[in-house]
């Protein structure tokens, strides 16, 4: 069954591979819709959510659409990451991509460019009062933010010297240079425009470059590359596509230069494979996973033995506040506690990404520790602790010298199980701008063009990592086990 179903998996692979991609755009009008990708994280004025009636609006909404009108069918969204649009339109997820993504070198490496329908420009933010900076140049030593996979990440990270923290949002780098996280922000002027500027405490000073947005095609789409470029002149020609960017505020004098701007040409830049300085990059993510994990953990659990004793021998308040803790922690993702200590908090307490990481997963992880340790206890027979009693000993007297020896060796296998699993989970770290293994991977993988050789290495590290582990788990758990009777 198994090598019939390999067998299927293949033939059909080869049936899509055979397919001439002369037709892409007579089998996209014979399904009869333009499958679309963008992100609604990126937010107004691009695609988002409308909070009156919940629709999905924007001006690259009125774009696809339009566009999608023009070729006689009808545009369909498809939500996927920013920062992966172009992997997922090389894996076939949609027809096109369009989320502001701006034409750059290494994309015309990979995608089919059609003709551009904004032109922007990189505007530097900092706080208000700051001296802004004349060259880019003038920002070494500074902590400077920016979106991941952007054209400003590009220009940043040309310039020697400049500490560049990656965001995969926009609303959040402008937020921590509020808070003093960062130094100053550069990102595109539409972002500054809606997410920057109209914060009090913030200013521009100065914009740097100018680039273009495009709709990314799969190169071998020639017919609806084709298509595309033809329906955005007719947008251009008619006036349809400046009365799309007058109604969201957006034509200035750069647009009158569309008309003007042909279809970016693609560059001839094969795959790169990993070099050495990769895999030290991967070490040092390596490193930083293993830090954060540790600490975290310490702090699981000393946090977990503190709760397990509230929920057991603590006044009624004292158990109740536990036992509220403990299902809150476990009840709610470890995603959204990162969120709400590191972004959330940010106005009242200010942590850096590093604290705020290590805090995020040993709190949550000290509720699971609470349950081992609950257990542990439960675990030790009633009668040692009558004998203690008997003996004359207090209550803590009789904790520390008898309980709790005997029910962390029972938890103890669970401690080193649970390691493993934050030692995994820190990759969640990486949405609060901490560059552990996972993210470094994924940087590598847009920076070589490729997934699988980051992705192997990146799991050879965590194995490395993790198997120690869960043998020393596996001989606690022969070591620890009750003797049969």
């Amino acid at each position: 069954m198994a090598a019939l179903a390999a067998a299927c998996v293949l033939a059909g692979a080869q049936v899509r591979a055979a397919e001439p991609a002369a037709d892409a755009l007579a089998r996209m009008r014979a399904r009869g819709t333009l499958r679309w990708g963008g992100d609604m994280q990126g937010g107004e004025p691009y695609v988002f959510q409308d909070p009156g009636d919940g629709r999905l609006v924007g001006f690259e909404v009125d774009i696809a659409d339009a566009l999608a009108r023009r070729l006689g069918v009808r545009a369909e969204f498809v939500q996927n990451d920013w920062s992966m649009l172009v992997p997922s339109l090389e894996r076939g997820d949609f027809d096109v991509a369009m989320n502001g993504i701006e034409v750059t070198d290494g994309r015309r490496g990979r995608v089919a460019f059609s003709r551009p329908y904004y032109v922007f420009t990189e505007t530097l933010v900092v706080r208000r009062g700051d001296r802004g900076a004349e060259t880019l140049g003038d920002l070494r030593g500074r902590r400077v933010g920016t979106l991941e996979a952007s054209l400003a990440f590009e220009l940043l990270s040309a310039v020697q010297g400049l500490d560049v923290v990656r965001y995969e949002g926009v609303e959040e780098p402008y937020l921590d240079l509020e808070r003093r996280r960062l130094d100053a922000v550069l990102l595109d002027n539409i972002i500054a425009a809606r997410y920057g500027l109209p914060r009090p405490t913030l200013q521009a000073a100065g914009t740097f470059g100018e680039g273009t947005y495009a709709i990314a095609i799969r190169p071998a789409d020639g017919t609806l590359v084709a298509a595309v470029d033809g329906a955005l002149a007719g947008m251009r020609e008619s006036g349809e596509l400046r009365t799309i960017l007058e109604r969201w505020k957006l034509w200035d004098d750069r647009q009158a230069r569309l008309g003007d701007a042909g279809r970016p040409e693609g560059t001839d830049q094969p795959p790169r494979g990993l070099a050495g300085f990769h895999v030290a990059l991967f070490l040092r993510g390596a490193a930083v996973t293993i830090l954060i994990s540790t600490i975290a953990m310490a702090i699981a659990i000393a946090g977990g033995l503190v709760l397990s004793l509230l929920r057991r021998y603590g006044p009624p308040w004292a158990q109740v506040a536990a036992t509220f803790y403990v299902e809150v922690m476990r009840g709610t993702p470890v995603l959204l506690q990162l969120y709400v200590i590191y972004f959330g908090l940010a106005p009242i307490l200010t942590l850096d990404a590093f604290t705020a990481a290590v805090l995020g997963l040993g709190l949550n992880y000290a509720a699971y520790e609470a349950e081992l340790y609950r257990a542990g206890l439960e675990a030790v027979p009633v009668g040692q602790t009558e004998a203690a009693a008997a003996l004359g000993m207090s209550r803590g007297l009789a904790l520390r010298r008898i309980i709790l020896p005997q029910a962390l060796r029972v938890s103890l296998p669970g401690v080193a199980n649970d390691f493993i699993s934050l030692l995994k989970d820190s990759s969640l770290v990486s949405v609060i701008t901490v560059v552990e293994l996972t993210k470094q991977m994924t940087i590598t993988a847009v920076d070589v063009r490729g997934w699988l050789g980051p992705g192997l290495l990146c799991a050879a590290l965590y194995l490395a990592m993790s198997y120690p582990l869960s043998r020393l788990a596996r001989r606690l758990e022969r070591r620890l086990a009750p003797a049969p009777a």
